[in-house]
């Protein structure tokens, strides 16, 4: 397989800029994941890595070859979109051949090669049907299959799972996500749908008005987002978003929400004269009947294993906080919150971007406790 590696990558079309400066490295053998929301150049992103649209500036280098401006055909990359493409005048075993066959492979490497993938994919029963009475799941198997069997460098999957129904979306991801573990083949895979992202995805790039918002593991890029946009795109529901009554020095570690003072992590920069915002996601949220922030309670969702309760403090903003379906809570009750002091995430409200507190000091997944040195 091979490293991926991007370097001030731009597209323009006319006055319009798709992508702007990308940069960044897709590990050899990295589930590489481009997520964002529709027009936000993903897509575009996937198509000058696989050689289908040239880019305006910047450069492409696969396995340290400078592939900027090869065509796709020269760049030994495995192509699956979110429409299959399958030939419907061949079966499935003709299908997944084709790419060798076009290569002049001999047919017993053919025929070794095909029976290697569909075990793999675990279509062995159907390398001898039609492909026009397959269902979606099994099409995109077979897509998939067509692809792989070149044993490319890297594979570019473009909303692969999109004409899928909910059902079977869930179990490609976890089938898709199995394979990478077998094959442990380069991918970059893009898709708008976070669930799909943070199930499969090694590193993820986060996306927005052609600019890479933030680059890391899932895990990162949900505690610890970037900006307003990546805390608000990546969650559901979303991150909570509370503006609050003074600016902040360094150090400090309280703010003002609601008339109440809430903890927060010691700032570790100087911000005390921009307008900030607090950011708390809805399971950080917690009922208190002693706490000194106190909302009324605008509406309950119950999801079986918790409830979504919408909720409106004294100053108008409202929130969502993700609690136990045990947990009292009717419309118009006054309740009292609380939220994980060492998950709170302080924002600059005028570029969007978070700022450095004590939480970046501590491992990702810590739950308690607040550095107050």
């Amino acid at each position: 397989m091979a490293e991926i590696r991007l370097e001030n990558l731009q597209k323009r079309f006319g006055d319009f800029t798709a992508v702007r400066e990308a940069s960044f490295t897709v590990a050899d053998g990295d589930f590489f994941v481009l997520l964002g929301p529709s027009g936000c150049g993903k897509t575009t992103t996937l198509r000058m890595i696989a050689g289908l649209e040239l880019p305006s500036f910047g450069k492409i280098l696969l396995d340290g070859e400078d592939v900027t401006f090869s065509r796709a055909s020269h760049r030994d990359i495995g192509f699956v979109f979110q429409l299959f493409a399958l030939y419907p005048r061949m079966n499935v075993r003709e299908n997944i051949a084709f790419p060798l066959r076009c290569q002049s492979v001999p047919r017993a490497e053919i025929r070794r090669r095909v029976a290697e993938v569909a075990a793999l994919l675990r279509i062995e029963h159907l390398l001898d049907r039609p492909v026009a009475g397959l269902s979606g799941g099994d099409s995109q198997r077979v897509a998939l299959g067509r692809a792989i069997v070149r044993r490319a460098k890297a594979f570019m999957m473009d909303e692969p799972l999109g004409a899928l129904d909910t059902e079977f979306r869930h179990l490609m991801c976890v089938e898709l996500r199995a394979l990478h573990e077998r094959i442990h083949a380069t991918t970059v895979y893009v898709t708008h749908d976070q669930i799909e992202a943070m199930a499969m995805a090694d590193t993820i790039a986060v996306m927005n008005g052609g600019v890479v918002e933030q680059l890391g593991p899932p895990m990162e890029v949900y505690e610890r987002p970037a900006s307003v946009f990546v805390a608000d795109f990546i969650g559901s529901p979303a991150m909570n978003f509370l503006p609050f009554e003074a600016a902040l020095a360094r150090g400090a570690e309280a703010i003002r929400v609601g008339g109440a003072s809430v903890p927060v992590p010691v700032l570790r920069e100087d911000v005390s004269a921009r307008p900030l915002l607090c950011g708390v996601r809805p399971e950080h949220i917690h009922f208190s009947h002693d706490a000194a922030l106190r909302a009324e309670v605008l509406a309950t969702e119950y999801l079986g294993n918790c409830q979504i309760v919408t909720l409106a403090t004294a100053d108008g903003t409202t929130l969502r906080a993700k609690a136990d379906v045990n947990t009292a809570a009717a419309r118009g009750d006054h309740v009292g919150l609380q939220f994980d002091a060492a998950a709170v995430s302080l924002f600059d409200r005028a570029s969007g971007r978070s700022l450095r507190t004590a939480r970046d000091d501590l491992p990702l997944g810590t739950r308690a406790g607040v550095d107050h040195g």
